[in-house]
């Protein structure tokens, strides 16, 4: 990781249009990305990880969708004002990403060539001879066996954990400046999972790629990520240096996840840890802590308003009343 900041997120909102009211799937998000950074964002399912990334690279559905403010500033280009034609030369080329299911995310009516073939040809001006060889090396490199022969075969003819493995060569395949990786292991077993991430930590590394990863495991963002950013019903809760929030977790959510995390040194007696309630429901959600319901040291003050970011050292930020110098009320 260097000091080069590649990509910045300014106060991004992306806001939902529905029947029932108005959904803050992203609400106020901002982070840096450095050039060979891998940043984690975890937190539950809803709160915004997927819709925040797909926001980056403008692929967010319109209408229902807007995003309603804020920048997505890369080498000081904002993506969210670019032409759809300057946009699709750099998704895809110089920021690529990793869907969720390897199942459904290439096409089942045409071979892997095809479809590794076609991207590399337009992004790389490369011819489709030159293409395809390009192609297989990056299918050896994820570990496909036999990549000559497995190019020209269908997408049902792969496992799940080689399809994801295809996902991985076709999307780090023109050499891009970023991977999103949008929970790349949550269909796979355990064992597979493992091969994956050690095969995209490989890849990402050797290629100089900087990577956002999202994940539901914390164990993955210890393995893997430089920098976590927590998110919580439309926002980022709680960022810092990987290492440190594990040593020393300061938002009541970030406790609540790292104290739900099973321990070897348990003892087979002991109940493990859950967050009581659910995560909230964000169509209209009013202008307070959205997590103060299920905090265990949730004040008065945290039903009124939203609090304040505090900063510590080593670029930690936290937002939480504990820490924005508010009293009891």
């Amino acid at each position: 990781m260097t000091n080069e900041v590649i990509l910045q997120v300014k106060d991004l909102r992306t806001y939902f249009t529905v029947d029932e009211g108005l959904v803050k799937a992203v609400d106020g998000v901002s982070f840096d990305l450095h050039k060979g950074e891998t940043l984690g964002i975890v937190g539950e399912s809803g709160s915004g990880k997927s819709v925040t990334n797909l926001s980056i690279i403008n692929l967010i559905p319109m209408p229902p969708g807007k995003i309603a403010g804020g920048q997505v500033l890369f080498h000081g280009k904002d993506l969210l004002t670019l032409p759809q034609a300057e946009i699709r030369q750099i998704r895809g080329n110089k920021i690529s990403m990793i869907f969720q299911d390897p199942m459904t995310s290439l096409n089942p009516f045409l071979k892997v060539s095809t479809q590794m073939i076609e991207t590399i040809v337009l992004h790389q001006k490369l011819d489709k001879d030159a293409a395809k060889q390009k192609a297989i090396e990056m299918l050896k490199l994820a570990g496909i066996p036999a990549p000559e022969k497995r190019i020209d075969q269908y997408p049902h003819q792969f496992s799940g954990g080689m399809r994801q493995r295809v996902m991985i060569a076709m999307s780090l395949s023109c050499n891009p400046e970023i991977l999103i990786a949008d929970e790349p292991t949550s269909a796979l077993d355990v064992t597979i999972q493992a091969q994956i991430l050690e095969i995209m930590q490989e890849l990402t590394k050797r290629l100089g790629t900087a990577v956002i990863l999202i994940t539901h495991s914390l164990g993955v963002v210890a393995g893997m990520c430089d920098t976590l950013c927590v998110m919580y019903a439309g926002r980022i809760v709680e960022r810092g240096p990987t290492d440190v929030i594990f040593e020393n977790p300061k938002h009541p959510y970030t406790q609540g996840l790292i104290r739900s995390v099973p321990r070897l040194d348990m003892e087979n007696s002991q109940r493990l840890y859950s967050i009581q309630g659910q995560p909230p429901n964000v169509i209209d959600l009013p202008d307070c802590c959205p997590f103060y319901p299920r905090c265990e040291k949730a004040m008065d003050i945290c039903k009124k308003k939203y609090p304040t970011t505090a900063n510590f050292e080593q670029g930690r930020a936290v937002s939480c009343w504990l820490y924005s110098g508010a009293k009891d009320e």
